[in-house]
């Protein structure tokens, strides 16, 4: 029996560590906004090994407990612009939007506190920390994988301003958060294996130093004019008749008023089923595109016919200089927002979101053909919004596509989450996507971040959040392909699966 001072003490250690596991990950998830947030994670991290490490976590169970504290710090602080589109813009009660955000953050930190697990799971060696990180890829491609994935707020897309980044045309995002677990376990041990844990670090940042001497992509033909146009239209103006009709006429407008090699609109920038649009409005742009040699990229509703009618779906539309138009729907659809998950009808009539259940379009696309006058063509791998977080995903569709992609567009509407640091991040989410494939990027969005980016995911120009008006650059096309592009996740997921089998081999043998 503990006597009364003892069991307050047991109780403060108890609150104690509640509160650090929830604010380590809350540090760690506002961290990942500054300049150099991939290199300030890394030892963050070590604090939380510390502390799941020690006598509080002596069992599976406290273990996974804290972990996930950890983790519901990290989404909450992370993921909290997700109130902004249940409360703000679906008009959901104020108590129900922080339940739904605490929620979903509690589902994906669930992730990360199975992840922490291997810090006990296995014999405690010099190799735990290599265990530890093969256990957080594993997690992490779970969490990008199950129900779809919500992969958003991992560590791979903070590591492009860390020092990890060079590593990502070899073997993607995956193989930059494995070297962050490592290296953040190696500095935690530096108070044990101080010249071993030094030297590993110090080996681990020359390799990613040396890898950021190689390229793959060159440049090819000569740089295209292009347009991104950013409307800056309110979310909650999306389904008003009147509203509507103005955003179309801004935009073909725009549109209109200077030719391009290259001109996007951002996605549903035309917030209308296409055949309900202004009769002969994509006749009147084709007739501009083949007039001013423009390719145009619109992105609006469409819809794809099923047994009883028709489905709309979240599309890119493309219309080349005398070519038939090009058609890209959407294929990886968000949760809630543009499919229905059986059995959620509830949720959906609580958010008050027409057109919530679109059709998925297949993953393997062609890509947009960008027609040049007296030049070899170009062509662009299409990804809406939320497809840009999933890097394996557009890897594959370069590596099997029948025609070479030069260049990556991502269409974005970030007005449902207001002014919060989600445009940021899904920033950070295409330099990584640039990064690894070794291509510039285009981002045309409604709100922000409108941006182009070089071949290494840096920012070469962008626009200013909320703001009505029209980024013109020259930008070079790319050619070739980066081992990323070619193995995918694969290499990364193989060398994990292998590490936690041999330290659940060595943990039954000793």
């Amino acid at each position: 029996m503990l006597d009364q001072h003892s069991y307050q003490q047991h109780i403060s250690v108890k609150i104690f560590s509640v509160f650090l596991l929830f604010a380590l990950g809350a540090v760690l998830a506002a961290s990942a906004e500054l300049t150099y947030g991939g290199w300030i994670q890394i030892p963050i991290l070590s604090i939380l090994w510390w502390r799941l490490d020690s006598p509080v976590a002596n069992t599976l169970k406290k273990q996974f407990g804290l972990g996930l504290l950890f983790g519901i710090g990290y989404f909450v602080v992370g993921l909290w612009w997700i109130y902004i589109s249940l409360h703000d813009v679906g008009g959901i009660n104020a108590l129900l939007a922080c339940i739904g955000v605490l929620l979903l953050s509690a589902y994906v930190a669930l992730y990360f506190s199975l992840a922490t697990l291997a810090i006990s799971a296995f014999s405690k060696n010099r190799l735990t920390g290599l265990f530890l990180a093969a256990s957080w890829v594993l997690a992490e491609f779970l969490r990008g994988y199950i129900f779809t994935g919500f992969p958003w707020m991992g560590f791979a897309e903070t590591q492009f301003n860390g020092p990890f980044a060079p590593i990502a045309p070899f073997f993607g995002g995956l193989a930059c958060t494995f070297l962050v677990i490592w290296t953040s376990w190696e500095i935690y041990q530096l108070r044990k294996h101080i010249t071993s844990s030094l030297l590993l670090i110090t080996s681990a940042l020359a390799i990613s130093l040396f890898a950021s001497s190689f390229s793959f992509t060159k440049p090819t033909g000569e740089p295209i004019s292009v347009r991104l146009i950013q409307g800056n239209f309110e979310q909650s103006l999306k389904f008003n008749p009147q509203a509507i009709g103005q955003q179309i006429d801004f935009y073909t407008r725009e549109i209109t008023k200077e030719a391009a090699n290259l001109i996007i609109i951002p996605e549903t920038a035309f917030p209308w089923p296409q055949p309900n649009l202004p009769f002969g409005l994509l006749q009147y742009l084709q007739t501009f595109s083949n007039s001013s040699g423009s390719n145009i990229l619109l992105g609006l509703i469409g819809e794809v016919p099923k047994e009883n009618g028709v489905q709309y779906s979240n599309r890119a539309t493309g219309l080349s200089p005398n070519q038939p138009p090009y058609q890209y729907d959407k294929s990886h659809l968000v949760p809630f927002g543009e499919f229905i998950p059986p059995g959620f009808q509830w949720f959906v009539k609580a958010f008050h979101v027409p057109m919530s259940d679109f059709a998925r379009g297949d993953l393997k696309q062609a890509p947009l053909t960008i027609v040049r006058k007296g030049q070899d063509d170009l062509h662009a791998a299409i990804t809406i919004c939320y497809e840009d977080v999933f890097g394996g995903e557009l890897a594959y569709r370069i590596q099997n596509s029948d025609k070479p992609v030069n260049l990556l567009i991502n269409m974005t509407n970030l007005a449902w989450f207001g002014d919060s640091q989600a445009p940021t991040q899904q920033l950070r989410l295409s330099q990584l996507r640039s990064l690894e494939t070794g291509l510039p990027a285009l981002r045309a969005t409604n709100t922000g971040i409108t941006a182009v980016l070089g071949p290494d995911g840096k920012l070469l120009q962008s626009l200013p959040e909320f703001t009505q008006t029209t980024l013109s650059a020259n930008v070079q096309a790319y050619a070739g392909k980066t081992p990323y592009v070619i193995w995918g996740n694969l290499p990364i997921l193989v060398l994990s699966c292998l590490l936690l089998l041999w330290g659940l081999i060595r943990h039954r043998r000793f």
